[in-house]
């Protein structure tokens, strides 16, 4: 009986793309909200669904932008990026023109922006094709080299496409950090173009899970002194968390 529900459910968010709790509710009146998001978390565990606010999305419609290494990397510590993206869309006021990275964390917070009027910037393609759907924000994507691990693009050119380009605000994420090598990338492009990035906006965002504490990439693009505010779960180490203020940089 529970396998079948949770295959139905699968299916159908399968067939729409996308399904919010209110929506899974009225296809399941006899079932309870709580056995819905235990439902939710299985299939997530599984790998069909990706959770998003207030609902799920399809692996499969996620895929239609994206390749299979980006969705691999969209269902790994979703908790986290969950609750990195719904900490930052608070920080996000209307008017605002920032620039806003291609990682899956990103993507989780193009998925909980409202939809309100501000510009963004993204060298991300799933992130932008995500927040195209919203009638109300202004979208321009940064050309470049399409990375296909990640779906996002970079150029050695950034530099002079950024100097005609204004934005207040950076939010990033990155895929490593230790207080010795900073925060760091796997791409040399990717690195030089968010160093371009920094430069340009007046603050900088730095959204970082917990589980990239401690590992190395090879191109550091920032370190401590260059953000203002971490972004992060709630499992940041405490030395760390003072590790951050004591830099003067804001931890939410």
């Amino acid at each position: 009986m529970k396998r079948e529900r949770i295959e139905d459910i699968a299916e159908i968010i399968d067939k729409r793309g996308k399904m919010t709790l209110d929506q899974l509710e009225k296809e399941f009146p006899n079932v309870s909200q709580m056995t819905l998001r235990r439902d939710l978390y299985q299939l997530e565990e599984d790998g069909r669904i990706i959770r998003v606010r207030c609902g799920a999305m399809s692996v499969k419609e996620v895929q239609k932008v994206s390749g299979e290494a980006y969705v691999k990397k969209t269902t790994i510590n979703t908790d986290a990026k969950l609750v990195i993206a719904q900490k930052a869309a608070k920080l996000i006021e209307e008017g605002t023109c920032f620039f806003l990275d291609g990682g899956t964390t990103a993507m989780y917070l193009s998925k909980e922006l409202p939809d309100i009027n501000c510009s963004i910037f993204t060298n991300g393609i799933a992130v932008a094709m995500e927040l195209a759907q919203k009638k109300n924000t202004q979208i321009t994507v940064v050309g470049g080299q399409l990375m296909k691990d990640n779906l996002s693009t970079s150029s050695p050119a950034a530099k002079e496409y950024f100097a005609a380009s204004n934005f207040e605000l950076a939010i990033v994420s990155a895929t490593a950090f230790t207080p010795e090598n900073g925060f760091s990338c796997n791409s040399q492009t990717e690195s030089e173009l968010l160093k371009q990035v920094f430069k340009k906006a007046r603050h900088v965002y730095m959204m970082l899970d917990s589980s990239k504490i401690g590992k190395i990439n090879p191109f550091t693009f920032a370190h401590i002194e260059d953000i203002d505010v971490l972004i992060s779960d709630d499992k940041l180490p405490k030395e760390y968390k003072t590790l951050f203020e004591n830099n003067e940089v804001v931890v939410i």
